[in-house]
């Protein structure tokens, strides 16, 4: 028989941690891994990665949708056309306090690509991520790297116990750390 092929709970949880960070006045942050089908200022970005501000107040024209999250938002005074796909999403969590959620995501898939398919339109880009993450293997997908949000900087001693050990004092920034 054949198994009937579902959408990915992706954009929807999205969509639901965004609600909860505005019903609660918390500020819903992003999380995004950038590579060329990414539509961001690239003056922003370090690491590869760039969080955005998606807040209603920040945003205009805000669309959370199954494929792209898109919005215009203002950048050193500039207002910029901006379109995440959804694969490319890290994290969405609140500024606040960190809570949120972490997505694998797979590194960039479009690096395979030879330069001279800058031709292509993000959308084209995209379309082409999909077909390739349809052909990997369940290991290569289990081999994707996870992000973890944490809130302090203290590092975990081995020490044998497994016992869980309380949090550290300090209201500290939420930060995100990569857990391998």
């Amino acid at each position: 028989m054949n198994e009937p092929t579902t959408t990915s709970t992706r954009p929807y949880l999205i969509r639901a941690l965004h609600e909860w960070c505005t019903d609660n006045g918390l500020t819903p942050y992003l999380a995004v891994k950038v590579d060329r089908s990414v539509q961001v200022p690239r003056e922003f970005v370090r690491d590869g990665e760039i969080v955005l501000n998606v807040s209603y107040d920040a945003t205009g024209n805000l669309q959370l949708g199954n494929e792209y999250i898109e919005f215009k938002a203002r950048f050193g005074g500039k207002s910029r056309e901006i379109m995440v796909p959804v694969e490319r999403v890290q994290a969405i969590y609140a500024r606040e306090s960190g809570q949120g959620m972490s997505f694998p995501v797979v590194d960039d898939l479009l690096a395979e690509l030879p330069d001279d398919a800058g031709g292509l339109d993000v959308r084209g880009a995209q379309a082409a991520a999909s077909i390739a993450s349809k052909g990997q293997d369940e290991d290569a997908a289990s081999a994707a790297q996870l992000m973890q949000l944490v809130t302090s900087t203290h590092k975990p001693v081995e020490d044998g116990n497994d016992e869980p050990r309380p949090p550290a004092g300090g209201a500290g920034r939420p930060a995100l750390k990569r857990v391998k």
